[in-house]
């Protein structure tokens, strides 16, 4: 039952979240917890983890759900439910594409679904750092916590280094070391 639950799933979020990894994050957020399947502190983790491996951001946050709750056949399970609509609109996508390519119906398909894509990306944004940051709840005391100004300093060089165009793998890197030592040395 869980195999079924798991394709069904990810077969649903797959078909019907456009603009990639980030935008799925909310969908696969609220079917996990409807399903029971991980903690919003685990869903850090899932990214964090998913981001970290090389792949898709959500190829690999399925196949860490499915492994968890349904084993190395969950992993390829809900791994299949989340490429498979892909795969499929791909294929008709490239089956039609010149025929279709000027058509006004498919540019104003695309021109509504840009800000539903950013919507749904910031939302993921907001429930991640939510979590990430205010674990307990926003209060007076999660700001005067040594941990938020860790982390806020960590997001703020990282976002120096992304926009002076520092390779992804040094930022990484960089934060992995710090975020150790920061837990190792504040007890984080």
């Amino acid at each position: 039952m869980v195999l079924i639950k798991l394709f069904l799933s990810f077969l649903k979020i797959g078909a019907f979240t456009f603009g990639g990894g980030y935008a799925m994050i909310a969908m696969i957020q609220a079917e996990a917890e409807h399903q029971g399947w991980f903690t919003q502190e685990e869903l850090v983790d899932f990214v964090a983890l998913s981001e970290s491996t090389p792949g898709p951001l959500a190829v690999n946050m399925a196949t860490f759900v499915g492994m968890r709750n349904g084993g190395v056949l969950g992993a390829i399970i809900a791994t299949l439910g989340i490429i498979l609509p892909s795969f499929i609109i791909i294929l008709i996508i490239a089956k039609c594409f010149e025929k279709y390519e000027k058509s006004k119906a498919v540019g104003g398909i695309m021109s509504g679904l840009k800000p539903a894509v950013v919507g749904m990306i910031g939302t993921a944004f907001i429930s991640v750092a939510r979590t990430v940051f205010f674990p307990s709840g926003v209060s007076v005391s999660a700001f005067s916590a040594v941990r938020f100004w860790v982390f806020l300093g960590l997001f703020a060089a990282a976002s120096v280094l992304a926009f002076k165009k520092v390779h992804p793998i040094k930022i990484i890197l960089l934060s992995a070391v710090v975020g150790i030592g920061a837990g190792y040395g504040l007890g984080l």
